[in-house]
């Protein structure tokens, strides 16, 4: 053999942990991906295998950072698990209450337990139709009947938008600009559900709900950051103990601030009323320095439900946003980890052929410290150099 003769050229694989390896994965193992770019490197990648989810997206092309949790090993396997697929995806569509009388996720008689929690086929197995797509937004749509816990039955047709947003719509849903240097990809999903039945839906048999649901990677250095109005009695419109008390070193409070720790390891949800929501969530990687924000609708006289596990005395006084950090269940199984960043719709009593809509912007952002801190608090209110837990 001659010393001279070439090496094979090494195939150029992106690294784990970037946008280019996650949409290769998902390329090779979900059957139908759909990506939406533009010329400023933001990509989204979008599958109507999954309910039309938002999988993940980058700032930077294929080497930028992959903002999407994605739960590898379930979506190899090409199975489906009985009770919940958690296939990852930084926004997904599903339905509320979660618990209660008007629950959709666990049937009348059962135990409010995760043993008995099942999440509903259409917005965890199966696929949604493709209504049109180009390189800046898609849409999908489906159709279903669901019955809630107290028996009744909805007819529901799902319609859900992505639509990627450029640098001016996105400086006006912010209110501010975005630093020089600082690279970003946001994009808006508008959500639809039509009551296809023939009675009306009232709240003596229960309402339905366009709750909208963020995975993300967690880590020990990563907080997730819910603003609200600080009036005299605004403890009693937050929800610290949805899976038991959420412990002191966990969750804090700073100013008008809830600080929850998102390191994946102890299960904790938190809750805000709509009463003190300002619209905005969101969550700061120090490791990576990745800013996360949500904007979302608030109806301040709105119907929202009630997602507690357990037969409620108010099942109409419920959250708008929601911060979620997974860890492991009581038999030691986890179902990630990951952390979610969460927003809902009001609920409201749909004639046959009405629909209500929901829209949601997330948006990431990454760049040094020092402008990261700056978009922080513009728009969270907070210094990054106080609220590290």
């Amino acid at each position: 053999m001659s010393c001279n003769e070439s090496q094979p050229v090494k195939e150029n694989v992106p690294a784990k942990g970037t946008y280019g390896y996650d949409a290769a994965f998902l390329r090779k193992h979900v059957k139908q991906t759909i990506e939406l770019f533009n010329e400023q490197g933001a990509r989204v990648l979008v599958t109507p295998d999954y309910q039309g989810r938002v999988m993940t997206s980058s700032a930077d092309k294929d080497a930028g950072n992959s903002f999407g949790w994605i739960n590898y090993d379930l979506i190899a396997s090409g199975k489906f698990k009985p009770q919940f697929n958690a296939v990852g995806g930084e926004e997904r569509f599903w339905i509320g209450p979660e618990g209660g009388q008007y629950s959709f996720y666990f049937r009348q008689g059962d135990s409010f337990n995760i043993r008995h929690w099942q999440v509903p086929p259409i917005i965890d197995t199966i696929s949604y139709n493709v209504v049109r797509s180009d390189s800046s937004s898609a849409v999908f749509r489906q159709t279903a009947t669901v019955n809630n816990y107290s028996g009744t039955p909805f007819s529901i047709e799902i319609t859900r938008g992505i639509h990627l947003l450029d640098k001016e719509s996105l400086t006006s849903r912010l209110h501010t600009d975005i630093p020089d240097g600082v690279k970003w990809v946001a994009y808006e999903t508008d959500n639809a559900v039509r009551n296809m039945g023939t009675n009306q839906w009232k709240k003596e048999t229960g309402l339905l709900s366009i709750w909208l649901l963020g995975m993300f990677t967690p880590s020990d250095e990563t907080v997730t950051i819910v603003p609200f109005k600080n009036i005299p009695d605004a403890k009693n419109y937050v929800t610290d103990n949805y899976f038991g008390k959420i412990p002191e070193d966990r969750l804090l409070t700073s100013d008008s601030t809830l600080l929850l720790k998102c390191d994946g390891k102890h299960r904790s949800k938190l809750g805000l009323s709509p009463v003190i929501s300002r619209s905005i969530a969101g969550s700061y990687d120090y490791k990576r320095n990745v800013l996360t924000i949500i904007l979302f609708e608030t109806d301040t006289a709105g119907t929202y439900v009630n997602s507690k596990w357990e037969l409620q005395k108010e099942p109409y006084k419920g959250d708008v946003v929601n911060a979620y950090n997974d860890g492991p269940l009581e038999d030691g199984t986890q179902l990630g980890p990951f952390y979610e960043i969460e927003s809902s719709s009001a609920a409201q009593e749909l004639k046959p052929g009405d629909t209500q809509r929901y829209k949601q912007v997330t948006c990431h952002f990454e760049g040094d410290y020092a402008a990261m801190q700056n978009m922080a608090q513009k728009l969270l209110g907070i210094k990054l150099d106080s609220i590290k837990m």
